[in-house]
């Protein structure tokens, strides 16, 4: 089956960003289809050499071929400029693929557009990797992005709380099905016993988009900031934030976007922590939202334990064993505590829960069926 699959390489061009895409294209293929990466998002790329919003797509280009060219997808891409010139694979080559492509998965606004290549694809489905902010757009922003999704035959989220008896996410005229990002779990094994035992994670303190809703992570993260006076020096956070403030309160901090400007980069970062140790956005939290990082699932999948905040994914995955979940201090400090007691019991553990629950050989064949009904 082709599969054109839609995602925001360029337009975040980040390492964790880049690995959310490029694992549907992998795994896609690995189970013996033809895929085809677009991005169509109307929206100029961000240059974070030159740290700005450019009409110039060149550093984009670059990060999204850099990004798949090593896995043999360098000429299955296209990139469409704010402007509406192609690059990578010409229109007529993209027009090409999804003539007899049977489904396109537009994955977390990788296009805003419904261009007649892409709308005569026979399903479509949508995959919402930001639950709660989708939703609560959807019901409170212009009729224009509703109509937009009356389009897709499917849409799908990473929140597992959202539809359920109960939750108060506003779900409007959709019927949200729940998916996992899926991991490759190949791309993320193990690398052995870490060379200290810090805990790190990579984080934006505050997102720009969504800025009318607001619950960024910086409001989770001040009921946590005195972990370390608790715990000591453990922790080193790449983080996209008040360095200084973090540093202050015994926070090792480093520069989240060099930690991930690359894919490989990110990969590395991650595979050489101890765990992690993460916090999520005050919206997910809030609604019970059911979300889990895909940050998160790479942790496991190369064998590192992680402590992350509760958000309502505790109804649907394990925890107490390779992931522990937390909704106050004293939580983390007995998560630490059963780590550091038992390292090697907890990290295979961290890896038989991704191998279960989040392997692109177990998450994609169940999308895949749900998606063609």
């Amino acid at each position: 089956m082709k599969i054109l699959v839609a995602g925001i390489i360029a337009r975040y061009p980040f390492g964790g960003v880049a690995w959310c895409s490029s694992m549907y294209l992998l795994g896609l293929r690995a189970l013996g289809h033809e895929v085809h990466y677009v991005e169509d998002t109307g929206e100029c790329i961000y240059d974070p050499v030159a740290n700005t919003i450019s009409e110039d797509p060149a550093y984009g280009l670059a990060h999204i071929d850099a990004t798949l060219r090593p896995h043999g997808l360098g000429d299955a891409w296209t990139f469409v400029n704010y402007d509406g010139t192609y690059h990578g694979q010409p229109r007529a080559r993209l027009e090409a693929f999804c003539a007899d492509a049977e489904l396109f998965i537009n994955l977390s606004g990788g296009s805003w557009f419904w261009r007649d290549e892409y709308a005569r694809i026979p399903r479509k489905v949508f995959i919402d990797s930001d639950p709660a902010f989708t939703q609560i757009s959807l019901a409170t922003r212009e009729q224009s992005l509703r109509d937009f999704f009356t389009r897709f035959d499917h849409v799908f989220t990473f929140g597992a709380n959202i539809g359920t008896p109960g939750n108060e996410i506003p779900v409007g005229a959709h019927r949200w099905l729940h998916t996992w990002q899926p991991v490759v779990l190949d791309a993320w094994s193990p690398a052995g016993l870490p060379r200290d035992r810090r805990f790190t994670t990579v984080m934006t303190w505050k997102i720009r988009s969504f800025a009318e809703i607001g619950g960024n992570k910086d409001q989770e993260f001040l009921k946590v900031i005195d972990l370390p006076a608790r715990v000591g020096d453990r922790f080193t956070l790449a983080v996209n934030g008040p360095h200084d403030v973090l540093q202050s309160r015994g926070w090792q901090t480093v520069d989240a976007m060099a930690v991930s400007r690359t894919a490989d980069g990110y990969r590395e970062f991650v595979r050489a922590s101890y765990a992690e140790f993460g916090v999520a956005k005050h919206t997910y939290v809030s609604t019970r939202s059911g979300w889990f990082s895909d940050r998160t699932e790479c942790y496991l999948a190369s064998g590192r334990p992680a402590i992350v905040q509760h958000t309502g994914w505790e109804s649907h995955l394990p925890s107490g064993e390779g992931l522990f979940g937390f909704s106050q201090m004293d939580d983390i400090v007995a998560a630490i505590e059963a780590i550091d007691a038992d390292y090697a019991r907890h990290a295979r553990r961290a890896r038989e829960i991704a191998a279960a629950h989040f392997d692109a050989n177990v998450v994609l064949p169940s999308l895949l069926e749900r998606a063609l009904r």
